[in-house]
């Protein structure tokens, strides 16, 4: 039985499954927003959510804490010096998951997960050149 049993496996195995929650995590914390599987976006949240509530601590062990997760220099220094002073007084619910539908191919529900204290018109700045190198 699986009493208390809150993660989602996601169909991966542990260091599997803990790889792509870190790549997302960061992919999220440098764009603003990712479009995902709808479970992976429910996966990522508290993933998430901890990062930043970490952050928001600011001190060196924190820093050293979001390193050691997400091994990404460059998002652990946005989230500490970009997205915590956004998020200080909120005191949880830092993301948002929006539902967009169906996927065509395997007819998969996908989501939008966002930071939800960024400025819009950052997120969709950063997200246009993205599309555009994608189709270049």
């Amino acid at each position: 039985m699986r009493h208390g049993v809150k993660t989602s496996k996601l169909q991966r195995n542990a260091s599997h499954r803990r790889a792509l929650l870190a790549n997302q995590a960061c992919s999220l914390i440098l764009n603003g927003r990712i479009t995902t599987t709808l479970a992976k976006a429910k996966a990522l949240r508290p993933y998430v959510e901890k990062l930043i509530t970490l952050a928001k601590r600011g001190d060196v062990h924190s820093r050293r804490l979001a390193t050691a997760t997400i091994h990404n220099t460059t998002a652990v220094k946005r989230l500490f010096d970009e997205i915590a002073p956004l998020c200080a007084e909120r005191k949880g619910g830092y993301t948002r998951i929006v539902k967009l539908g169906q996927r065509l191919t395997d007819s998969a529900l996908v989501a939008m997960i966002e930071i939800i204290d960024l400025p819009r018109e950052a997120a969709e700045k950063e997200e246009a050149p993205a599309t555009t190198e994608a189709t270049a």
